[in-house]
């Protein structure tokens, strides 16, 4: 599907604002997609249940996100706490998948 949206700057009324943000909304879910799949691979390769929650790792990801949108001068606090719901949802998520690969029945 090819539909016509324009960029920010570029839109005059709602219906062009709207297209945009629908738009952009599919491609995040494209995004989102993309990165569950890193975690079912991460499920996969990880050989070791307890070493699905890395704490230092998931305060990597956080701060490098918060970081990244206060560069942008989007609201980098609120950003964060997106992040950590992403992090502990991608958690939750591989370590059903672990257990799904190790456990088939």
């Amino acid at each position: 599907m090819s539909e016509e949206f324009k960029l920010p700057a570029d839109c005059n009324d709602m219906r062009e604002v709207r297209a945009g943000v629908d738009r952009t909304d599919r491609e995040l879910m494209e995004l989102l997609d993309r990165r569950f799949a890193y975690m079912r691979a991460a499920a996969r390769i990880k050989t070791d249940r307890k070493v699905v929650r890395d704490e230092a790792r998931k305060a990597e990801v956080i701060e490098n996100a918060r970081a990244d949108a206060e560069k942008r001068d989007l609201p980098a606090a609120k950003i964060a706490q997106i992040w950590d719901d992403l992090v502990e949802t991608s958690i939750a998520y591989e370590l059903v998948e672990w257990d799904r690969l190790r456990d088939p029945d």
